[in-house]
């Protein structure tokens, strides 16, 4: 959420933030529903008052052996008006909140501007795409000939955009949850097992509500299913004060659900988006100062597991118009794919800034007062992805696929994975 008294105090600066984003953004209604809201509370702040110096004139009046009943009509009168203002308030309050709840994060200066996709910034690469001696198949085709992808029981079972993982590739994707929060562990995260069902302020907390509604799964009773551990790893410390003398890093394997409602037509062939898909997120929660350093810690943090899996990608700055709603900087990961003869994401890393932490109530105490922390979350990485990266840059020309060196110990010593 964006801070209320920035907003006033420099209108014109957030505006041009929200415009790098879109052009077709603007603060007037805010403005004309904050003009309201604040006329209503000065009025009722004046009624009160006034109540406050009838009182006392209906006890000088009682002492004095004076009536006191033409000052109590006057009060009845005044708790009238203000008992209708505060109505008003309140409904106004509630209209306010819902613009600010719908207003996304301002980019940082050094995000890029653009549109969309094809203006997001190469900041780096690592490693150079293998040069087969036969043409690369895609993951799904290779999946389902070594029978560890079902992508037709899949839709038997739960319908589209689900896939049954078979035989070593379910051990393949266990190898690789392991893995990666093994390697986490080692760069400083703590490991959590968080609830997969949230309740909607948690959703609200880290931006996912109300905007984003109609891409969650919600339960009869109310709670949502989480499409990233960033929700309850971020909302943890929800509505309380911490210490960000040091960063806080959690980490946490998930599955995660997204409806993908804006993606119809889009990705419908193999593995790269999943209603339900296993996901290793990476959140960190720091001093203001600190956020910028730590985004690009935890970026390196996510690139680290795919160079230890000798997988190439690339490192993409977000331009302003692809960054996510909660987002003040991004980074994307993409890997890339030789049967897709592309680079896929499979990796967003965000600094939030204090967005996040103003809806959820995460703050720290300073010398300059009580402060909302900072936020940061990553994908390191999405598994799915990670295994489609695995069996396109690992195939083989008799159809198997070796094992990265670094997952063997996780797959008990085994190094290819072939047809039975």
């Amino acid at each position: 959420m964006l801070d209320v008294k920035l907003i006033r105090q420099e209108t014109d600066k957030v505006l041009a933030g929200l415009k790098r984003r879109k052009p077709e953004f603007t603060l007037d209604e805010f403005l004309t529903k904050d003009k309201e809201w604040r006329g209503l509370v000065s009025k009722s702040e004046s009624i009160q008052a006034q109540l406050k110096n009838k009182s006392k004139e209906i006890g000088l009046a009682i002492k004095d052996k004076k009536d006191a009943e033409p000052i109590k009509v006057e009060v009845a009168k005044l708790k009238s008006e203000k008992d209708a203002i505060d109505i008003s308030l309140e409904k106004v309050s509630f209209e306010l909140n819902d613009i600010l709840l719908r207003l996304p994060n301002i980019p940082l200066e050094d995000v890029p501007n653009g549109a969309g996709e094809n203006d997001n910034q190469i900041v780096r690469k690592w490693g150079e795409p293998q040069k087969f001696s036969f043409t690369p198949k895609e993951h799904d085709e290779i999946g389902v000939a070594l029978g560890i992808l079902d992508f037709e029981r899949g839709v038997k079972i739960s319908g589209t955009r689900f896939t049954f993982i078979c035989g070593d590739g379910a051990r393949l994707e266990r190898a690789l949850i392991s893995f990666m929060l093994e390697e986490h562990r080692k760069r400083g995260y703590t490991e959590y097992c968080p609830p997969l069902l949230v309740l909607p302020e948690t959703m609200q907390g880290t931006g996912q509500l109300p905007k984003f509604e109609e891409d969650l799964y919600k339960t009869n009773a109310g709670n949502f299913l989480i499409p990233t551990a960033e929700v309850p790893l971020t909302s943890f410390y929800r509505d309380e004060f911490i210490d960000v003398t040091e960063t806080k890093n959690l980490t946490a394997y998930t599955p995660c659900f997204r409806s993908e409602a804006g993606s119809a037509g889009k990705d419908v062939k193999g593995m790269i988006r999943q209603h339900q898909f296993d996901k290793v997120e990476l959140v960190k929660i720091c001093h203001p100062d600190n956020s910028a350093k730590e985004l690009e810690k935890m970026t390196s943090d996510a690139e680290n597991i795919l160079q230890l899996l000798k997988i190439p990608f690339r490192t993409m700055a977000l331009c302003t118009g692809d960054m996510g709603f909660s987002a003040a900087k991004t980074y994307d990961i993409e890997v890339w794919l030789p049967g897709q003869n592309k680079y896929r994401e499979i990796s967003s890393c965000s600094n939030c800034t204090d967005f996040q932490a103003r809806r959820a109530n995460i703050k720290f105490k300073d010398d300059s007062g009580n402060r909302p922390a900072h936020t940061l979350n990553g994908s390191g990485l999405a598994v799915g992805r990670t295994l489609v990266a695995i069996l396109e840059n690992y195939q083989q020309a008799d159809g198997s696929v070796t094992i990265p060196d670094v997952l063997v110990p996780y797959m008990y010593g085994q190094k290819s994975i072939t047809k039975k």
